[in-house]
């Protein structure tokens, strides 16, 4: 049971957003959580229930490169990675799904990351 007042806050902004927004195997959904060392990203298609690509900070890519793991410089090179890895599998259009974090600052910079990457949200 959550007792903190933040937390119950972010559960109900990630069921709002979740009534909306639906991966398909066409359109997957990119879904981002945020930790207060690291960051997360999967690609994810809903209609078969799987991950189809996943790239975060502890990633063995990116976890070498990083002076922080923490901070907008690092959620910057998990978008890009996530979008080389995305651009690998010939997945170009997702629909960005923010978990239920505000899009502001770490999510915010992995989403303008990834669309520079080539990602279309």
């Amino acid at each position: 049971m959550l007792h903190n007042q933040r937390e119950i806050g972010r559960r109900r902004r990630q069921e709002r957003v979740r009534k909306k927004v639906w991966g398909t195997d066409a359109l997957p959904r990119v879904c981002v959580y945020r930790s207060l060392k690291h960051i997360y990203a999967q690609v994810i298609s809903d209609e078969s229930g799987v991950t189809l690509a996943s790239v975060s900070t502890l990633s063995p890519g990116l976890k070498g490169k990083l002076k922080k793991t923490k901070g907008r410089d690092a959620a910057k090179q998990v978008g890009q990675a996530l979008a080389l890895l995305c651009r690998e599998k010939q997945i170009t259009r997702v629909i960005f799904d923010r978990n239920g974090f505000l899009f502001h600052g770490r999510v915010k910079a992995l989403a303008e990351a990834a669309r520079e990457g080539g990602l279309k949200f």
